[in-house]
This record gives C-alpha cells, sequence and structure tokens, in this order.
C-alpha cells in the first residue's frame, strides 16, 4: 500500500518548445515556486554573471542555450515533482526525443509573438505518437503577439490537437492587464514588477475595481469569453490524458505572470506515473519489485571528481541505496550505492525513490542508453529507445598523437552519452563521428578540449545517407569514398552512401544486398521526415 500511495505523490513532466521560446526561464520560475532558489538567473544575463540553474555545462553558460537534459527534483505541496527541461536546439533532438520516453506529461511552450515553431511541431509529433499528455503555456503576452484566438486556431490546425483555453488574456504587450482564469473563477491582474493579484469573479463589480473592469481592453475580452464559453469546445480530462486535447494557459514566464495559476492546474490535472510497456507486458508501477530503465548518461558534471553519472527512470517498487539488481542486458548483478538526486548541478545523495523519480546512479562504465535494472529473478526489459541515424559525417583524429589515451577515452565517454554516434572505416580503422547537426560537433570538440584536455582535429566528410548492410561478412572491394564502408559501435556493417544517387546506383548494381533504413525500422521516423 505504501508503493501506492508514494506513486499518487509523484509528478513527472518534461518542458519542450523551440529555442527563445522561454523555456529554461519557465523552469527557473517553476523552481522558485518550490522554494528551491531564491532569485533566477536569466538566461541571457551575461553580464550580471548570473546563469539560468539549469544550464550547467559551460558551452550553455556562453551562448544561453540548453544543449542537455537537466534534471531537477522539488517538493510541491503535497507533490514530489520531477522536471525535466529539455534541449532546445534542433541539433540535440535525439536527446530531447529520448528524454520524452521517462516522463509522463509534457508541458509545450509556445512563443505568443511567433507562434508555433519548427522544433515544436517534432517534439509534439513524438509525444503525440506515445499518446502523452500535453500542457499549453503560451508565454510572452507582456509583449505584442498574435491574437489568442489565432493562436489557438493555429495549435489545432498544425498540431492536430484540440485546445481548451484554462485562461484567458486580456490584452497584450502594454495593454496587457492579466487573465481570466476560466478553471479557478477568478480574474488574476497584472501589477506590473509587482506581484499578481487575484479577484473572484462575483468582487469584479466592487468599486474599487471599476477603473478596471470599464477600461475598453477589459470589455471587449469579456465579450470574446462569452464567445468561448458558448461556442468553445467542452474541457474533458479523459480527452487531455489520452493526449486529445490540450489545456492551454497565457503568461509570461520572464514578468513572471499566471505562472502560479498555471502550475497549481497542472499539478492537479498531469497524470501520475502510469504502467509501462516491457517484453513481458505491462509493469504497474505499484509492484513490489523494483524496476527501472536508463534514458540518458552524463559524463563529468563534476569535472574535479571526472564522474560518470547514469539517469534512472524508476518505474516499479521501491528504490533503496545500497540495493542489488540485475542488468537485463548482461545478467550481471550491481550494487547502487552511489545515487544521486538533481537540481541541475547541485546533487544530494538519495536513500530512496519510487516510480516516477528520477535519480542518478554512478556508471562504473557498465551502463548503456535504454538499459534495464530490475530487483529479483524476473527477466524482463523496458521497450527499447530509438535510436536515429545521424545526417553529418566528419573524421575524427587527436592533434597530438601523445594524446592517444585521453583521446579514446574522451571519445568513447562522450559517445556513450548519446550525444554523437561512433563509427570506424572499414578497413582503415579511422574514426568516424555522426551527428544530427553542427552544434554537435562545436560542443564535442568543446568537451573534449575542456574535460579531457585534447585538441581534435574534425574533416567533414559532409551529409552522408547512412544504410545498414543485413550481412556478417561483406565483399570490401565494392566500396570506396562515395560509398564509405564503416563499422557502428556493435560491430554492425553500414554504407555511407554520398548521395541519393550513390545509393540508388549501388542498389541496382547490388540488388540482392539488402540495405536497411533505420528510419523505416524506427517507429518514431514520422516525427522527423
Amino acid at each position: 500500500m505504501h508503493i501506492a500511495e508514494e506513486v499518487q505523490k509523484r509528478k513527472t513532466f518534461a518542458i519542450i518548445s523551440h529555442p527563445d521560446a522561454g523555456k529554461t526561464t519557465l523552469t527557473e520560475k517553476l523552481l522558485l515556486q518550490g522554494n528551491l532558489i531564491r532569485s533566477a538567473g536569466t538566461v541571457k544575463g551575461k553580464k550580471s554573471g548570473k546563469f539560468a540553474t539549469s544550464d550547467w555545462m559551460e558551452i550553455e553558460k556562453q551562448r544561453g542555450i540548453s544543449v542537455t537534459s537537466s534534471v531537477m527534483n522539488f517538493p510541491y505541496k503535497d507533490y514530489k515533482v520531477n522536471i525535466l527541461d529539455t534541449p532546445g536546439h534542433e541539433d540535440f533532438s535525439e536527446d530531447t526525443y529520448r528524454t520524452l520516453t521517462a516522463v509522463d506529461s509534457v508541458v509545450m511552450i509556445i512563443d505568443a509573438t511567433k507562434g508555433i515553431e519548427a522544433q515544436t511541431i517534432k517534439l509534439f509529433k513524438v509525444c503525440k505518437m506515445r499518446g502523452i499528455p500535453i500542457f499549453t503555456f503560451i508565454n510572452k503576452m507582456d509583449r505584442e503577439g498574435r491574437e489568442p484566438l489565432a493562436l489557438l486556431e493555429q495549435i489545432e490546425e498544425v498540431l492536430d490537437i484540440e485546445t481548451y483555453p484554462m485562461n484567458w488574456p486580456v490584452g497584450m504587450g502594454k495593454r496587457f492587464l492579466g487573465i481570466f482564469d476560466r478553471h479557478q473563477k477568478q480574474f488574476v491582474k497584472f501589477n506590473g514588477n509587482e506581484a499578481e493579484s487575484y479577484i473572484p469573479y462575483d468582487e469584479l463589480q466592487q468599486a474599487e475595481h471599476q477603473d478596471l473592469v470599464q477600461n475598453a481592453t477589459f470589455q471587449e475580452t469579456e465579450e470574446e469569453l462569452e464567445l468561448l464559453d458558448e461556442a468553445g469546445d467542452n474541457f474533458s480530462l479523459e480527452s487531455v490524458l489520452r493526449g486529445d486535447q490540450t489545456p492551454v494557459f497565457f503568461g509570461s514566464a520572464l514578468a513572471p505572470f499566471g505562472v502560479q495559476t498555471f502550475f497549481d492546474t497542472f499539478i492537479d490535472m498531469a497524470p501520475n506515473p502510469n504502467p509501462r510497456k516491457t517484453t513481458e507486458g505491462l509493469v504497474q508501477p505499484e509492484k513490489e519489485e523494483f524496476s527501472g530503465f536508463i534514458f540518458k548518461i552524463q559524463a563529468n558534471m563534476n569535472p574535479s571528481h571526472r564522474d560518470r553519472v547514469a539517469f534512472l527512470r524508476v518505474c516499479s517498487g521501491k528504490f533503496e541505496r545500497g540495493m542489488s539488481v540485475h542488468l537485463a542486458r548482461t545478467g550481471k548483478t550491481i550494487k547502487l550505492s552511489q545515487t544521486q538526486q538533481f537540481v541541475a548541478s547541485s546533487r544530494d545523495t538519495v536513500e530512496e525513490a519510487y516510480p516516477g523519480d528520477i535519480i542518478g546512479i554512478y556508471d562504473p562504465n557498465a551502463y548503456r542508453i535504454g538499459d534495464t535494472l530490475i530487483e529479483g529473478k524476473e527477466k524482463f526489459a523496458y521497450d527499447e529507445l530509438p535510436q536515429f541515424p545521424p545526417e553529418l559525417f566528419k573524421r575524427v583524429t587527436a592533434k597530438n598523437v601523445m594524446k592517444s589515451k585521453q583521446f579514446k577515452k574522451g571519445l568513447e565517454q562522450l559517445v556513450q552519452e548519446g550525444a554523437i554516434q561512433l563509427f570506424t572505416a572499414y578497413p582503415m580503422e579511422s574514426y568516424i563521428i555522426g551527428a544530427v547537426g553542427e552544434l554537435q560537433y562545436q560542443v564535442f570538440e568543446h568537451r573534449m578540449r575542456n574535460e579531457y584536455n585534447v585538441e581534435i582535429v574534425l574533416e567533414s566528410i559532409g551529409e552522408r545517407i547512412p544504410r545498414w548492410l543485413d550481412e556478417e561478412k561483406v565483399d570490401t572491394t565494392l566500396f570506396d569514398e562515395r560509398n564509405l564502408l564503416v563499422k557502428d559501435r556493435e560491430g554492425a556493417f553500414l554504407v555511407l552512401f554520398k548521395n541519393d544517387f550513390a545509393l540508388r546506383w549501388f542498389q541496382d548494381k547490388h540488388k540482392d544486398m539488402k540495405l536497411i533504413d533505420l528510419f523505416e525500422v524506427n517507429q518514431y521516423d514520422q516525427s522527423y521526415q
């Protein structure tokens, strides 16, 4: 019964958005709500030396972007909240996709001035395909932006999901007066730099509020609200939890305004940890035996200790520090004695955790992304995490051959994190790394220099079309620089074709050779075609 009670207290969600929509800023405001930080460092505040709490990597501080998924745990009201702040930059979309496998719901932030942007569409599709409930926060209402009705229409048309505005803004930019909170039946007044104030609907006609209710913008919005009540969709929590309807909140993360009412409503509505699919069927969170899976590995979170942390989503049972578990992939028994929970870069030892919690476990170079850990003798594995073929490829070497040991260690550890993929040219044995975008190479180069003290040389071989070969032995004479034969980390052969023409020419000439496109076997491929 104790585990079931703890499951009811957990809320685990990710925040997704296009870059610069205000994701990291909103995350910080939620940490303020949880009394975890006293003042938020804004991503843009470089001159003050303040940086966002969830941006801990040096390159993130320099550029003002998130390129890693940060995990934050904190208590709020009667709940234990786990927030995963995902990378906003599209080059790190693979990290985001994997992170979405570890959450029970998602907060999607949309910039009111720009509407829905490309990265939002990609991430939304992944959520939709996984059936993850989506809550929408339309940000930057204290600036001039698109009309609220136009934004709702765009969400419904572009994302093909029903919307229900939980609140409704009165004006925007300099005319912004606040929001009608339709859920709590109150008007939340925007007071500029001062704290927002709350006026129940039935008190709006009192004398002290006459300046507000007689304002032309306020009266126009009242008419819009009547129209919404009469003609808009009805709210259905069942539809929300199925992923068919998204509750929409308007506000400003930077001001901050509307964050408290959003978070209170979200926490009440967001789902608790759900059953999870495994190779042996569904596993219920209330199941007594502990189990979980690793969705992220991060090296050097604490540079002075040169540590590796595996991020684990607890799916069932109770985790206790010092317990022994089985690694499903190898059958090996591992004792989990070094375990942590996070508020961005600060970490505390965690003694116990329950389904929905995200914990960090020390990785003695034993884990891979997607690994399942199980207490007891049962044998099953959680659904495999998606792997995506890279699009850009570069040869990588160490500038100084005397540093080959550090080079290989850095290469191995950063590849294990999943930020880049490693291939070996065959039979020449040179290293080739693949990535979704150019920024990944910049981060790789930066981290090799700063964390492993190795200068590297990257030689581009351009965009390539990777196709895996369903064969253990191949005739190496069939390949050249145009159709480059390489091996992946598992020792499987694949070909990096220079372009579509080279691929088609090879297919026509070698019809008996089966070429495997990971997009076709990957259930997530629609999310990024």
